[in-house]
């Protein structure tokens, strides 16, 4: 679907500069606008190689576990149905802290084990548990401090203030995760009890003869 979108921009801009007798404006708009879009990624490498190394220190101090164990109470709360010494919750609040911090790159592999984790306690493994559900909320929706990426285009592109965006980023992030939250918590009410093992009995109940 968004190749098609693409081909609909690219052959409108085409026709329509073609039918205003203006194709040469367009060739040179084209190669002004790729050698910009160089210029920027190179900057954007640098901005973001920086910082990458930056929040690479903050995970080998240890900062990053500080900062999940602060979050263990509440993920607690968010996850009943995982046992409290449980690996999966520690994953998770990795998995929170990284996206914090902007490390899209170290959150991925926090996420992926995290998901693995929560699927061994999956009675149902076919189908996804509550939990799962919640992960995927607060995953997508997570909140987020150090908007790097975007802080990143900003100065590559030139800006005046690229940091501007850090509260506007906050506020909005810390919005959809609040909703997001919400609505787990909603639609959990609302969803019919699941039958099953126990989750945190390791597998099913032997069957009787």
């Amino acid at each position: 679907m968004v190749n098609a979108v693409w081909v609909i921009l690219i052959v409108g801009g085409l026709l329509a500069a073609a039918a205003g007798h203006r194709v040469e404006s367009l060739t040179e708009a084209a190669l002004a606008a790729a050698g910009k879009g160089v210029e920027i990624a190179f900057g954007f490498v640098g901005i973001m190689t920086l910082w990458l190394g930056m929040a690479r220190i903050a995970e080998r101090s240890g900062l990053m576990r500080l900062l999940a164990r602060a979050l263990a109470p509440l993920l607690r709360r968010l996850f009943p149905a995982v046992p409290a010494d449980h690996a999966a919750l520690g994953d998770i609040a990795m998995n929170l802290v990284a996206n914090m911090l902007g490390m899209g790159s170290a959150a991925t592999p926090f996420g992926l084990k995290a998901m693995q984790e929560l699927q061994r306690l999956n009675p149902d493994p076919a189908t996804a548990s509550p939990d799962i559900i919640t992960f995927l909320a607060l995953n997508t929706a997570a909140l987020n401090l150090v908007p790097a990426a975007i802080i990143a285009l900003r100065v590559a592109s030139g800006s005046r203030d690229p940091t501007a965006i850090v509260g506007p980023t906050v506020v909005a992030t810390a919005a959809a995760m609040a909703v997001a939250v919400t609505a787990d918590r909603i639609l959990r009410r609302l969803a019919p009890p699941r039958s099953g093992p126990n989750p945190t009995d390791g597998g099913p109940p032997p069957r009787r003869r």
